[in-house]
């Protein structure tokens, strides 16, 4: 009888512990979603995705890992494990949507110096600039020619130029896009050559492409190397499973050894995101 209002009474003491931790932490909550929020809205439009329902999906989502924590930890009893899958499971979709905004971006820095090369040539024929931005939203491929159609549009509907290009260097965070944008803002409001401006920003941006590649390819077999390195620690924990297997096994069902294997994946996941950011240095 005692233990069992004993048990009683600690399960409503955590209830209440939960409740005054979720009213006291609710200002801290919204303010950490709002960030994340707008984290992923900001990577969402530049990937021209929607971002109506974004906070609903959120939401939805914390409660979902809530709901796998409770059921490793009530269910299977692995708490370790269930933290560890929990802290995978919010930090995927970011490190995912990141990559692909990322990638988005690189196609279109890719993309900017035959731009800026269409662009001075429209504008060495006679063109405004405002009808060489309509030829680079009809003939250049994707994903840049979605940007100049969106300025071109905005331009078309009474937005200034000036705002349409500035929304736009915002939204795509490129520097080479920046200083592109920089150069038509000059020539429009107080004219000058704008074809010889460009062809020179496109020479320096064809320059910072070919250094690029360059390292990229002189790093790519050390890229290599780290995701050989990031899956060397689980094919050795499986050969010492068939080596020993009852040894290899406690590591799963002990508290001791869920705790060791947990901070190994931490450390192994950091050496690997440490060794591409060594990797990839910005040129």
């Amino acid at each position: 009888m005692v233990g069992d209002f004993g048990a009683w009474l600690a399960c409503v003491m955590m209830g209440l512990a939960g409740v005054v931790g979720t009213l006291g932490g609710r200002a801290y909550f919204a303010r950490g979603l709002d960030l994340v929020q707008r984290d992923m809205a900001e990577k969402l439009r530049r990937l021209r995705a929607p971002t109506r329902n974004l906070r609903r999906y959120l939401i939805l989502w914390l409660v979902a890992v809530t709901l796998t924590l409770v059921g490793f930890w009530l269910v299977l009893h692995n708490l370790v494990f269930g933290i560890l899958i929990c802290v995978f499971l919010i930090s995927a979709p970011w490190y995912l949507l990141r990559r692909m905004a990322e990638r988005h971006r690189q196609r279109i820095e890719d993309q900017l110096a035959d731009a800026m090369v269409t662009l001075a040539n429209a504008v060495r024929a006679g063109l405004s600039l405002a009808q060489s931005m309509e030829i680079l939203a009809a003939q250049l491929p994707k994903p840049i020619n979605a940007e100049f159609h969106q300025i071109v549009g905005e331009y078309k509907m009474g937005k200034p130029l000036e705002r349409t290009l500035t929304e736009a260097r915002d939204r795509l965070k490129s520097e080479n896009f920046a200083l592109f944008a920089a150069a038509m803002l000059a020539s429009h409001e107080s004219g000058g050559r704008l074809n010889e401006t460009v062809e020179r920003i496109a020479q320096s941006v064809l320059e910072l492409q070919r250094l690029e590649r360059k390292v990229m390819s002189e790093t790519a077999q050390a890229r290599k190397s780290a995701i050989y390195m990031g899956l060397a620690p689980a094919m050795i924990l499986l050969v010492y499973y068939f080596v020993d297997p009852d040894n290899t096994t406690l590591l799963f069902t002990t508290t001791i050894g869920q705790i060791l294997l947990a901070v190994a994946v931490v450390l192994n996941v950091i050496a690997y995101f440490w060794a591409r950011l060594i990797l990839n240095p910005d040129i």
